[in-house]
């Protein structure tokens, strides 16, 4: 399993923060190698919100689309995906939102592997390069559509 974790200052407040975390539908947008994103079921109480997910990723021929259960704790400014179906044997991945100063302090964990054993060990030679292009087009994102 390959995990990781990353802690960053995001110049952008954190509702605005934790709504674009949320909208998946955007990640093709500006999150590298991520081709489609669609919800497919959504619902909305006091304190959570439910989501259910479709995230294609890869490259044009090679791509492969994983269904993650995504849930927003409102009170905790936390959210936490889980694989349903797909290429993952398990995926977690934990957002935690804080705000500071005129920013907010975003820590992202994550904990994943394939099924495909081959490819667990090629991702785990590249993981933390992908995984920081990846919290870097977050970054940039933020502070294009945000500028506090």
């Amino acid at each position: 399993m390959s995990s990781a974790s990353i802690t960053k200052i995001i110049p952008c407040k954190k509702k605005d923060l934790i709504e674009m975390v949320l909208d998946i539908e955007k990640y093709p947008e500006f999150v590298p190698w991520c081709l489609d994103g669609k919800v497919h079921n959504k619902k909305e109480s006091q304190d959570l919100i439910e989501m259910k997910g479709d995230l294609k990723v890869g490259k044009k021929f090679i791509n492969e689309t994983y269904t993650s259960l995504i849930l927003y704790y409102k009170k905790k400014d936390k959210i936490i995906v889980t694989n349903i179906d797909g290429p993952l044997k398990n995926l977690k991945n934990e957002w935690e939102f804080k705000e500071v100063n005129s920013g907010t302090q975003l820590k992202f964990d994550i904990d994943f592997e394939l099924k495909n054993n081959f490819l667990n060990l090629i991702m785990k030679k590249s993981f933390n390069l992908g995984l920081n292009k990846i919290a870097e087009a977050f970054e940039k994102r933020a502070y294009d559509v945000y500028k506090n």
